[in-house]
């Protein structure tokens, strides 16, 4: 069964309860652990196809997690394992989310020529989009590879028709970050001129440094309080903020990768804690998908971004 393309101008329900309260972007980037950043020293992406493939079940459970908690989110999807397990693309969007786009081989942007960048998202997009029958408005870089020197990118986004984008990260880091970025989402500037809408992945601000909470290797590393503290002081300047989480971050039982300390520390810390610090989480704060956040704040429409932000 497809999804319904209507399905798009249903108001979520945490969006039409929430009153004051701030509702935040809840999302997944699906992808496997061999495709990550982290292992890629040690994992070819020509070895990717001969590899235990995991991320069909670990999508799945986080899928009946959600479901258990009536929450709706969105799932950037890569278009690897797009291609793989369409029917599992169809699982996502049947069960109410959001379908948006990670690229198609999780390869960071600044090691792509334009042209390659351009063909692997366009395939993505069109693989997801054949899989629901429905638009993808959404895009994510993979490791948020959207930084100054690949700002071309957000041209290439509207050119194939993205409205959105959730890839600029306000933090200093060695893979990725535009530590100046505004954390607030909205309309950014193209090279050319064009707005696209942006909604980055925003810290909080401890002990005057920009602190990233909101998911990821952040969320397993971090102790549980550090990163509740941090997102209620998001939401208490009135400031919505985009969870992330991968499936493969609640699978302790994954292959192991042979790996240096510091990629080692990132991919495998805490795997065995996630699910249930992820439970918690989706009790404590309000979530609905990106799409339908951006459209609850008037950014995001059937006609054109707002002008940039300054």
């Amino acid at each position: 069964m497809l999804a319904d393309p209507r399905s798009a101008a249903r108001p979520h329900p945490a969006l039409a309860k929430a009153g004051t309260a701030t509702v935040n972007a809840f999302t997944v980037d699906v992808e496997d652990y061999f495709h990550v950043a982290a292992l890629a020293s040690a994992v070819s992406p020509d070895s990717w196809a001969t590899r235990e493939c995991r991320v069909e079940g670990n999508t799945q459970r986080l899928l009946a997690l959600l479901a258990s908690k009536e929450i709706r989110g969105t799932f950037f999807v890569l278009g690897w394992v797009a291609e793989r397990y369409p029917a599992l693309v169809r699982r996502i969007a049947d069960g109410g989310h959001e379908v948006a786009c990670h690229g198609f081989s999780h390869q960071l942007i600044y090691r792509q020529s334009p042209e390659q960048f351009r063909e692997e998202t366009g395939r993505a997009k069109a693989l997801l989009e054949q899989a629901i029958g429905a638009p993808v408005l959404g895009y994510r870089a993979a490791s948020f590879s959207v930084v100054r020197s690949t700002l071309w990118a957000l041209d290439t986004l509207i050119d194939l028709g993205f409205a959105y984008d959730s890839s600029i990260f306000p933090i200093r880091h060695d893979r990725y970050g535009i530590p100046d970025a505004s954390p607030e989402p909205g309309p950014v500037s193209a090279p050319s001129g064009r707005t696209l809408v942006e909604f980055p992945m925003v810290p909080a601000r401890l002990m005057g440094l920009n602190v990233p909470v909101c998911g990821g290797g952040y969320f397993r590393i971090f102790p549980y309080w550090l990163t509740r503290a941090g997102l209620r002081q998001i939401n208490a300047r009135g400031r919505p903020f985009p969870f992330y989480l991968h499936p493969w971050e609640i699978d302790p039982g994954q292959p192991r990768i042979r790996v240096g300390t510091l990629s080692r520390l990132r991919h495998y810390t805490n795997l065995g804690r996630c699910e249930q610090r992820l439970g918690r989480l989706l009790q404590e704060f309000s979530f609905a998908p990106m799409r339908e956040v951006l459209r609850a704040r008037g950014l995001l429409g059937d006609g054109p971004a707002r002008s940039p932000r300054p």
